[in-house]
């Protein structure tokens, strides 16, 4: 097995700007002639979009506007570049929401992570991810086959089955959500069962440091990657394990959360994520979870951006005095006073009561000089306090509920 899934991994930031330049702009091009877009892409000059840079002159695609054009036009919205009988396979999430799938090589991208897990041909991978309605199980079942590995499709449960099996089959290498491997080892260490996993890709849920070190503990090397049902594979681990490499097919801005303006490097922010995916050309679609750009490149060779991982969630919506508040609101604020570098908005508590103060980080000394704007963006009344520039925590949290109820 190579140690790279191939020549992509180690291309000179030049080689990967120019290659995204042509991929992005025809990328652009497809998704604007598609109806799912209603319009937002129209009159956007395709041959002037081809950098990460470019792209933040784009609106941001929601999941709540891919339910909505789903609504409008089963099942995808108007979104593929092919119909659904185009395609092999068509799954549903939890929304719902509909995804295509295919079966042409490396579809969603998946082995270039598998290969940075070790695994490849004589490998036989336990795939303990979902194979009904939803896409998880064949995404990695498409990865496993892309690397040469062979697949015993086990999806979830019937945990004493999944250690007989294991057992029997002689499966080397795992692949499943983190905490379901430890169930599959332990019940076949009470069954008197050897296994031969030395291998894990997993995702879908947390790996802590503890379970990760257990896994190590047996003998298992466990890495973890980034994947949605509608992208993909987006940043994945590799054995440096020094934050998550972003995938070669797609491109990542991490943005103020509510808005699609990229944050300063290193800052928190929501995850937005093209990708090049001809069939379906996802344009800056709105993940939902926040992270950072991790500086440098990956001591393991591989040189495309890195982020830190998930970090929690951008949705930050919250009600306060019976009102919602989101973080859109919040980035109106920033965006009337061109002297605020960041606000955040804290829910809190006097006895029975909500209250909220807005902290702004701005050179301004009167709260009062804020007080009309933040009724007319926030639609509340609330105490203002003005914080030294870069005091406010880079953790992405533009809204901050401490309320705690008992």
């Amino acid at each position: 097995m190579s140690r790279f899934f191939d020549d992509l991994e180690t291309r000179s930031a030049d080689e990967r700007a120019a290659s995204q330049a042509s991929a992005l702009s025809a990328q652009v091009a497809r998704a604007q002639a598609l109806p799912g877009y209603g319009g937002s892409l129209s009159g956007v000059d395709v041959a002037a979009i081809s950098s990460v840079e470019d792209l933040a002159a784009l609106p941001v695609l929601r999941k709540s506007a891919l339910v909505e054009a789903q609504g409008a036009a089963y099942p995808f919205g108007g979104l593929t570049t092919r119909p659904a009988s185009g395609f092999a396979h068509i799954f549903q999430s939890p929304g719902p929401i509909y995804e295509p799938g295919d079966t042409s090589h490396d579809w969603w991208r998946m082995g270039r992570f598998l290969n940075a897990c070790g695994i490849g041909q004589g490998d036989i991978v336990q795939n303990c991810f979902g194979y009904h309605l939803t896409p998880a199980g064949m995404i990695f079942e498409s990865g496993a086959r892309a690397v040469g590995a062979a697949v015993l499709p086990a999806g979830t449960g019937q945990t004493e089955l999944q250690a007989r099996a294991a057992h029997d089959v002689g499966v080397t290498a795992y692949a499943g959500t983190p905490d379901y491997l430890k169930i599959i080892l332990d019940k076949a260490e009470a069954m008197g069962l050897s296994l031969k996993i030395t291998k894990a890709a997993v995702g879908g849920g947390a790996l802590f440091p503890s379970l990760r070190q257990e896994y190590a503990d047996r003998g298992i090397n466990c890495l973890q990657c980034y994947a949605t049902a509608d992208l993909g594979n987006i940043a994945y681990e590799s054995d440096a394990m020094e934050g998550m490499i972003v995938d070669e097919n797609v491109i990542v801005e991490i943005v103020r959360p509510g808005t699609g303006i990229p944050v300063a490097p290193g800052e928190v922010g929501e995850v937005v994520v093209t990708t090049l995916n001809p069939d379906y050309p996802l344009i800056r679609f709105a993940t939902g979870d926040l992270s950072a750009v991790l500086p440098g490149e990956s001591p393991c060779g591989r040189t495309n951006m890195r982020i830190k991982g998930w970090m929690g969630r951008a949705d930050q919506t919250t009600k306060i005095k019976g009102m919602f508040v989101r973080p859109e609101q919040v980035a109106a604020l920033v965006a009337k006073h061109d002297e605020i570098a960041k606000a955040r908005v804290i829910a809190g508590r006097d006895g029975e009561m909500d209250v909220m103060t807005v902290q702004i980080e701005a050179d301004e000394t009167s709260p009062d000089h804020y007080m009309q704007s933040v009724i007319d963006t926030l639609k509340l009344k609330g105490r203002i306090e003005i914080v030294a520039k870069g005091s406010l925590p880079n953790d992405g949290k533009v809204i901050d509920d401490q309320r705690v109820y008992e």
